[in-house]
């Protein structure tokens, strides 16, 4: 087993990739490239105007913000690489970079879910408790929050790559997949690793279900306290504020339940590899737009960033 570990170790693996070179997947794959800058500049451009306009310093947009931080590193950590190896011809990856990658995508993901549960509760407070609001969620809540969701994607993502990493290897060393996946990883493993999927599973439910279940009753909260208004302002104004974060939770959860909650039997290698673009280059490129064009607080700071440029450029 030995051998195996050092080849391993010395050789790293091949990324099998989700393109060929056919006319069709060169179209895919610009489709792709498109959809990663388009996150890259959304996300950037969100961070920037809630660090700029002093009008977006309030908790929701704190917490958009580190989501939309999440969503940056989640595509640098997947796309440059996938798109490296796709024009070079090249499709290797040292077993390092492996493990970095691994550790890097399961942490993200794992933080980004725990996040947006956490954001229904922050939606919820603000909603059923308008007046107590600022002193219910004040700096240290929100940094509580904020320093919770990290970690425990952070544990969850070591412990993965850990355990994925020390597993002996064989001599097929084709992932296939266009990243390192654990999953995909454990295929190409010597040993039974039936109990480390058992494990995996395990993880995968609690760190998708928790946050879930905070959101189902979170919004079933907000739903109460809604039908007891009177307002159809109120009303209007509760749909707006939860319309973007349900939409958010619906396109991440959708993925990764799909992608993680599925029996062995029923998850054939290319559903996997459609699975992972929608929520690690699709899903970080909706994310912005969907809070920010559906956002007046949003669309008014760029606004006003597009006027001072505007007016900068005439002095």
């Amino acid at each position: 087993m030995g051998r195996w570990v050092n080849q391993s170790y010395t050789d790293g693996f091949i990324l099998v990739g989700i393109f060929s070179h056919s006319q069709t997947d060169l179209v895919l794959f610009s489709a792709v490239m498109v959809v990663f800058t388009v996150a890259l500049c959304g996300n950037v451009l969100l961070i920037f105007l809630i660090y700029m306009d002093p009008q977006l310093h309030t908790p929701m947009y704190f917490f958009l913000s580190q989501l939309s931080l999440m969503d940056l590193m989640l595509v640098c950590n997947i796309v440059p690489k996938m798109a490296a190896n796709f024009l070079s011809g090249r499709k290797s990856i040292s077993f390092v970079g492996c493990g970095v990658q691994t550790g890097f995508f399961v942490s993200l993901v794992g933080s980004e879910g725990l996040l947006l549960g956490l954001m229904a509760y922050d939606r919820y407070v603000a909603i059923s408790h308008p007046l107590h609001y600022p002193i219910l969620m004040n700096q240290k809540v929100c940094l509580q929050i904020i320093g919770s969701s990290w970690a425990f994607g952070i544990i969850d993502g070591v412990i993965q790559m850990v355990a994925a990493m020390s597993l002996p290897y064989c001599d097929s060393r084709n992932v296939d997949h266009f990243f390192c996946e654990v999953q995909a990883l454990l295929k190409l493993a010597c040993v039974d690793t039936s109990l480390f999927d058992t494990l995996l599973f395990a993880c995968c439910v609690f760190m998708l279900l928790l946050p879930f279940s905070i959101i189902v009753v979170s919004y079933a909260c907000i739903l109460g306290a809604v039908l007891r208004m009177r307002s159809a302002q109120t009303w209007k104004k509760a749909l707006a504020t939860c319309s973007s974060h349900l939409t958010a939770v619906t396109l991440f959860y959708g993925a990764a339940m799909f992608m993680y909650l599925r029996p062995r039997r029923y998850r054939p290698p290319s559903h996997d590899k459609v699975a992972s673009i929608f929520y690690t280059v699709l899903t970080p490129m909706l994310n912005p737009l969907i809070y920010s064009l559906r956002n007046q607080e949003v669309m008014g700071a760029l606004r006003k960033v597009l006027n001072h440029c505007r007016i900068g450029s005439q002095h």
